[in-house]
């Protein structure tokens, strides 16, 4: 990041980093203008100091395992009960089979929504940008380029990257 600021100098326009595996915006260190501000104002008590010191885990944590609570209704604990294993077991075997048959959908979904908080951070002004929406939603490859066509060639670039498994099936490009 130190080497981001230094090339780019002193400049005005605000400095917006884009995280590549979430497409969301990273917390950046303030310019020197804005540190002086902040510094004029006072000190201020970081959100690492301000939260609460963690709990003690429950579970098993040497195991990977943490306990967390689940609702359900009646008739879901007794089927759960009744299954090999108990009701854990049951709960990690459906989990298991849940994420591999939902796996490319999921991976699907995952990059249309890294591609949006990119998108509608960065060009959410521009012509089209409902449109671009919702062919990247609908995972129209073709339509969704051609919204973004008339855009920055470097944001067109960039969200591209981000999207492209938004457009991908299980035979490859939609």
């Amino acid at each position: 990041m130190a080497q981001i600021l230094a090339a780019l100098g002193a400049q005005e326009a605000p400095i917006l980093v884009f995280n590549d595996a979430t497409g969301g915006l990273v917390d950046t260190p303030p310019s020197p203008e804005q540190a002086q501000t902040l510094a004029a104002r006072g000190p201020a008590v970081s959100p690492a100091m301000s939260t609460p010191a963690p709990a003690p885990s429950v579970g098993r944590p040497r195991l990977g395992v943490v306990a967390r609570e689940v609702t359900l209704l009646p008739r879901h604990w007794q089927w759960l009960s009744a299954q090999p294993g108990g009701a854990s077991a049951a709960l990690r075997r459906l989990v298991d089979e849940a994420r591999r048959t939902h796996a490319e959908r999921d991976a699907q979904r995952a990059a249309a929504e890294r591609a949006y908080r990119f998108m509608s951070a960065i060009a959410g002004h521009e012509p089209g940008f409902e449109e671009a929406s919702r062919a990247l939603f609908a995972h129209d490859a073709a339509k969704f380029a051609a919204c973004i066509g008339p855009w920055p060639q470097d944001v067109q670039a960039y969200l591209q990257t981000l999207a492209r498994g938004a457009f991908e099936t299980a035979g490859g490009q939609a």
